[in-house]
C-alpha cells in the first residue's frame, strides 16, 4: 500500500532545486536533491494566445518539493535494487544484507526501492535539453558494497529518453537491479496495454507468493481500462513496451504515451489502486525479493544481475507522447 502524500508527515527542509530542460513543446523538470527524481514531464503550448499545459507524468507539487518527498515526485530511480527485500535480510556470496525499513509512512519490515531515491544526486552536467546526474554510495551495513550510479536524461521534441547505469565500485561481486518509478495520471477512461507472460501473486504485505498467468495478465495483453484493475504486482516476461491512452477531457485532447524499454528491464510493476488519481507503471530489471527466491526460481522469473568489481549494469527507457 502506498500512502497519499497528503497523509504523510515530513520535516520542512526548504524547496528543492529544480533543473529545467526543454525541447520543442516538451518540458522536463528534475529534482536532483530529491533522490535524483523527475519532478514533471509535460507539454506546454500556446492556443488562442493562452498558455496551456498537459502533464504526461503526475507532477510534483509545491508541498512535495518543499518537503523533498521522493514519493511525491513524477518518477524516481531504483538502485541498487527494485521493489522489496523480505525483512531487509538476504545473503549474497558470503556478504549479508541487513537493510532497515525505509518507507517514510508505512510500518513495514520490508525495505523497498533501494537507496538512490532517498539521497541527493550530483548534477554532473546540464544543458538546455540534456542532463546527467550521478550518485556515489559507500559500503555500509545495509548494503555492503560500494557503488556509483548515473542517470542521463535526453529530452527531444517528441520524446524523453532516460539511461541508467549502476557500477560496482567494490572489491567483491555485487547483486544488482535498476529501474524507474513513474507516476502517471489516472483520469476516468484511462487504458493500459502491456504484454507480459505471468504475474507474481502477492500476500497482504505485497510479497510474492506464486507466479501464474492470471486474468490481469490476459487483460493487459488485450488492453484494459485501469478502473477495472486493482493491482500492486510484478509481471515477468514483459515485452518492454506499454501504451497508455487517455480520452479527451478537461486536461486535453485524446492522447497516448508509449513507454519502451531495453533489456534488462524485462520486468514490469503495476500499482493501480481504486480511488487514486494516479497509477505507477515501472520498468525494472528484477522482481520483488529476488535474492531470497533464487533457490526456487530461475533468472527468467526473477531477473537481477551479478556485477563483478568494476562492472556496470545499464539500461534505458523512452517515453513518447502522442497528441
Amino acid at each position: 500500500m502506498k500512502v497519499p502524500i497528503s497523509e504523510r508527515a515530513a520535516p520542512a527542509m526548504g524547496a528543492a532545486t529544480v533543473l529545467e530542460l526543454q525541447a520543442g513543446e516538451l518540458h522536463l523538470a528534475l529534482a536532483p536533491d530529491v533522490g535524483g527524481s523527475i519532478a514533471s514531464f509535460r507539454r506546454r503550448w500556446h492556443e488562442r494566445a493562452a498558455l496551456r499545459e498537459l502533464d504526461w507524468l503526475r507532477p510534483a507539487g509545491a508541498e512535495g518539493l518543499a518537503e523533498r518527498h521522493p514519493l511525491a515526485m513524477a518518477s524516481f530511480p531504483l538502485v541498487p535494487f527494485c521493489n522489496r527485500i523480505r525483512n531487509g535480510r538476504a545473503t549474497f556470496e558470503g556478504r549479508e544484507i541487513r537493510f532497515p525499513p525505509n518507507h517514510p509512512a508505512e510500518d513495514s519490515p520490508h525495505p523497498l526501492h533501494g537507496i538512490g531515491w532517498q539521497r541527493p544526486w550530483r548534477v554532473e552536467s546540464a544543458g538546455s535539453s540534456r542532463a546527467v546526474l550521478t550518485l556515489d554510495v559507500p559500503a555500509g551495513p545495509a548494503w555492503p558494497w560500494r557503488f556509483t550510479a548515473r542517470q542521463t536524461f535526453d529530452l527531444r521534441p517528441d520524446s524523453l529518453m532516460v539511461r541508467m547505469a549502476l557500477t560496482n565500485e567494490d572489491t567483491a561481486a555485487m547483486p544488482a537491479g535498476i529501474g524507474h518509478h513513474p507516476y502517471f495520471p489516472h483520469e476516468p477512461g484511462t487504458r493500459l496495454t502491456a504484454a507480459a507472460q505471468a504475474m507474481w501473486e502477492a500476500d497482504e504485505e505485497v510479497m510474492p507468493t506464486r507466479l501464474a498467468e492470471t486474468e490481469e495478465v490476459r487483460q493487459l495483453r488485450r488492453g484494459v481500462r485501469l478502473a477495472d484493475l486493482h493491482t500492486d504486482n510484478n509481471f515477468t516476461g514483459w515485452s518492454r513496451e506499454a501504451c497508455i491512452e487517455w480520452p479527451a477531457d478537461a486536461h486535453g485532447p485524446e492522447r497516448s504515451l508509449v513507454m519502451q524499454a531495453e533489456a534488462p528491464l524485462d520486468h514490469f510493476v503495476l500499482y493501480c489502486q481504486r480511488g487514486l488519481d494516479y497509477f505507477c507503471a515501472e520498468p525494472v530489471s528484477q522482481c520483488t525479493d529476488w535474492l531470497n527466491l533464487m533457490d526456487r526460481y530461475g533468472p527468467e522469473a526473477l531477473g537481477g544481475a551479478r556485477l563483478e568489481p568494476g562492472e556496470t549494469l545499464s539500461a534505458r527507457f523512452t517515453l513518447t507522447p502522442r497528441w
